[in-house]
C-alpha cells in the first residue's frame, strides 16, 4: 500500500511533468518568435531604412544642383557634397543586406544607374560649361535619372516592406499556434491538479479530519475513545499512536484521581488541624477546601461561591487579590473586622494571598483570616497599664520637679556647686520623664479616641509657614537652609491646626537634629484627588532601610543615632494624629542621602456634609 510520501510524490510528480512541458513549450516558441523579430530587424528593416535614406540623399543632390544652377553654387555645391557621401554609405549598407529574392538584380541596376548620375554630374556641376548648356544637362540626362534612381530605390523599399509584412503574418500565426498549445496544456495541468486534490481529500485529509476529531474528543475527556483507520501508511501508525496515548491517559486519569483524592483527604486534614480560619478559592470564587475555623465562624464551606457569604469586605478582599494579583489589603494598611461568634466578641486580621502560576498569573486566592483577639486584648491591656501607671507617676514626678525647682532657687537654703550640677542633672531627667508620661498619655487618648479634635477648614500655606516659623532662627544658627514649596491655589484641608501643628514640630525637630551644616530642609504640599499630601525632605544621613517599617512604633529609636534622641514618641504620637484625621503617614529614605516624611490630610471640599455637622 502507498504511502503518504508515494502519494505525495505521486500528485506532484503529474503536476512537475505539465510545468515542465509548458516551459519546455513556452521557451520553444519565445525563441522562435524572436529570431522572427530578430529577421525582420536585422535584415528587412535595414535595408528599408538604407533606401529611404538614399532617397532622401538624392533629392537634396538635386536640390544642390537647382541651387547651382540658380547662381548659387557655394551653397550648392555644400549639399551635393554632403548627400552624395550620405548617399554612397546607404547603398553601401543596402549592398551588404540582399535577403530578398530579386532584390539582387534591383540592387545591381541601382548601382548602375547611380554610376551614370554621377558620371552627368559633372558636366553641370561645372562652373566653366555654358549655363545654357548646363541646363540642357540637366533636364535631359540627369533629371530622368534621378526618377529613375528614386523609382528603383523605391522598389527595393516596397520589396523589403512586403517580406516583413509576410513575416510578420508568420510571427503571428506562430504565436497563436503557441497560444493555443498552452490553452491545452495549461487546461490538463488544472485536470491533473483537480484529479490531485480530489485523491488527497480522499487519501490525506479525512483520515487527518478524523484524528482531529478524535483529538478534540480526547480533549473534551472522553478518553475511551478508539480511532479507526483502515490504512497501514503513516496516518495508520498514527492512530495506532493515538489509541496508545488514550490507553495511557486512561490509566494516568485513574491513578491520578486516587494520588488526588488522597492528598484531598490529606490536605483537608492538615487543614483541619490549622486554629486560623483559612480557605482556599479558585478564580471563579468557589472555595475548594477549608480550614474548621472558616467553616464555622465564616460559612467558607468548600463548594460555596465567596459572594455568597455575607461579609462584603471578604468579597472584595478577594476580588482584589485576584484581579490585581496582590496580597490584600497591602501591608501598610491594618484592617481588623469585628465578628461575635456565640456570643463572644472576637476580632479578626483579614488577608488575601493570590496563588500566582510560574507566569506570575493568578491562579486563585488564599484567604487568611487570623484571630487576633487575644493580641488586641492584650494591647489594650498594654494600653490601660501604661496609662494607668502614666496617671500615678505624673502626680509625684510633678512633685518631685517642684522640689527640684525650690532647691535650685536655694529657698531652702544655699547649695554647693555639686549639690546644683546633681540638681541641674535630676531636672533634666526629670523633664524628660515628664515628656515621656504626656507622650504615653497623649498616645493612650489618641487610641482610644477620648481626644477631642476640633476640626476645620485650614489653608496649607498658612499652616506650613505658620509650623516653619518657630525653627527658622534655630536652623540659621545651624546653617541649615530652610526651603518651602506650597501652591497658592492649594485647597483647604479638613483638620485640627493645633494637633497638625504637632506633628510639624516633631517632624521639623527631628529633620533639623539629623541634617548636617549647610545641608536644606523643604516642606512641601501636593494636592491630591481627596487630599493633599505634605512632605518634609531633609539632606541628613538618612535611615538604614532595615529600620523603615518600624520606625513609627512607640519607643523605637534607630541605632547609632546618637545622644540627645528622645524615648521613640514622637513618631507615634505623629502617626495617630494623622490617622485620627483620616490620613496616612509614611516614611521614603536612602542611607546617606536624606529622609522624606509624607502625610496626607483630607480636603475640605470633599467632607461628606455629616462628618462637617458632626
Amino acid at each position: 500500500m502507498l504511502g503518504i510520501r508515494q502519494k505525495l510524490s505521486l500528485g506532484f510528480a503529474g503536476l512537475l511533468a505539465i510545468i515542465l512541458i509548458i516551459g519546455v513549450q513556452s521557451i520553444f516558441r519565445i525563441t522562435r518568435l524572436g529570431e522572427s523579430i530578430d529577421v525582420i530587424l536585422r535584415e528587412n528593416y535595414r535595408s528599408v531604412i538604407a533606401c529611404q535614406d538614399m532617397k532622401e540623399s538624392l533629392e537634396r543632390v538635386d536640390s544642390g544642383l537647382l541651387f547651382v544652377l540658380l547662381g548659387y553654387t557655394q551653397e550648392g555645391e555644400r549639399l551635393i557634397d554632403k548627400n552624395l557621401l550620405a548617399f554612397d554609405r546607404s547603398l553601401g549598407v543596402e549592398l551588404t543586406n540582399i535577403t530578398v529574392p530579386g532584390e539582387a538584380d534591383s540592387v545591381a541596376a541601382l548601382e548602375r544607374l547611380y554610376g551614370r548620375y554621377k558620371a552627368a554630374l559633372g558636366e553641370v556641376h561645372a562652373s566653366s560649361v555654358p549655363l545654357e548648356r548646363r541646363r540642357d544637362a540637366y533636364f535631359g540626362t540627369l533629371l530622368p535619372l534621378f526618377y529613375r534612381i528614386k523609382g528603383t530605390a523605391e522598389g527595393i523599399l516596397q520589396m523589403n516592406q512586403k517580406n516583413m509584412s509576410d513575416m510578420n503574418d508568420r510571427a503571428r500565426a506562430g504565436a497563436a499556434s503557441a497560444r493555443h498549445r498552452m490553452y491545452a496544456l495549461l487546461l490538463a495541468g488544472v485536470v491533473v491538479a483537480l484529479a490531485f486534490v480530489y485523491f488527497t481529500g480522499g487519501w490525506i485529509l479525512r483520515p487527518i479530519n478524523e484524528l482531529i476529531r478524535s483529538a478534540d474528543e480526547i480533549g473534551r475527556g472522553n478518553l475511551d475513545l478508539v480511532v479507526q483507520s483502515g490504512s497501514r501508511d503513516e496516518i495508520g501508525h498514527l492512530s495506532e499512536a493515538f489509541n496508545d496515548m488514550a490507553a495511557s491517559l486512561r490509566e494516568f486519569r485513574r491513578s491520578g484521581q486516587v494520588r488526588l483524592t488522597r492528598i484531598q483527604g490529606a490536605t483537608q486534614q492538615a487543614f483541619d488541624s490549622l486554629p486560623e480560619a483559612i480557605a482556599v478559592i479558585d478564580l471563579e470564587g468557589t472555595v475548594e477546601v477549608a480550614t474548621e475555623s472558616a467553616r464555622t465562624n465564616f460559612g467558607l464551606k468548600p463548594g460555596v461561591k465567596v459572594r455568597d457569604v455575607p461579609f462584603d469586605w471578604l468579597t472584595d478582599l478577594y476580588n482584589e487579590a485576584a484581579r490585581e494579583g496582590r496580597t490584600a489589603p497591602q501591608p501598610s494598611t491594618e484592617k481588623i473586622v469585628q465578628l461575635f461568634v456565640f456570643g463572644e466578641e472576637r476580632y479578626f486580621h483579614p488577608q488575601a494571598v493570590p496563588i500566582l502560576d510560574n507566569e506570575r498569573q493568578p491562579t486563585g486566592v488564599i484567604l487568611v483570616l487570623q484571630d487576633v483577639t487575644q493580641l488586641r486584648q492584650q494591647d489594650e491591656m498594654k494600653r490601660g497599664v501604661i496609662s494607668t501607671i502614666s496617671h500615678q507617676l505624673k502626680t509625684p514626678l510633678t512633685s518631685i520637679r517642684m522640689a527640684i525647682h525650690l532647691l535650685l532657687e536655694e529657698r531652702v537654703g544655699s547649695l554647693t556647686e555639686k549639690q546644683v550640677e546633681l540638681l541641674l542633672a535630676a531636672r533634666e531627667d526629670s523633664d524628660r520623664l515628664h515628656s515621656i508620661l504626656n507622650g504615653l498619655l497623649d498616645i493612650g487618648r489618641l487610641e482610644s479616641g477620648r481626644v477631642q479634635m476640633d476640626f476645620r477648614p485650614v489653608s496649607p500655606q498658612s499652616m506650613v509657614l505658620e509650623a516653619v516659623e518657630p525653627f527658622r532662627r534655630t536652623a540659621q544658627d545651624q546653617g541649615i537652609t530652610l526651603a518651602t514649596n506650597v501652591p497658592a491655589d492649594a485647597p483647604e484641608v479638613w483638620a485640627d491646626e493645633t494637633r497638625i501643628g504637632h506633628v510639624f514640630t516633631n517632624l521639623l525637630s527631628n529633620a533639623l537634629k539629623y541634617t548636617p551644616a549647610g545641608g536644606t530642609i523643604t516642606l512641601s504640599a501636593a494636592t491630591e484627588e481627596k487630599s493633599v499630601a505634605f512632605s518634609i525632605s531633609d539632606t541628613g544621613k538618612g535611615i538604614p532601610e532595615m529600620y523603615l517599617a518600624r520606625i513609627f512604633e512607640p519607643f523605637f529609636r534607630v541605632p547609632d543615632q546618637g545622644a540627645g534622641t528622645g524615648a521613640g514618641l514622637g513618631l507615634a504620637i505623629a502617626k495617630e494624629i494623622v490617622e485620627a484625621h483620616g490620613g496616612t503617614v509614611g516614611v521614603e529614605s536612602r542611607e546617606g542621602q536624606g529622609s522624606t516624611f509624607i502625610f496626607t490630610l483630607r480636603r475640605s471640599d470633599v467632607i461628606p456634609k455629616e462628618a462637617i455637622l458632626s
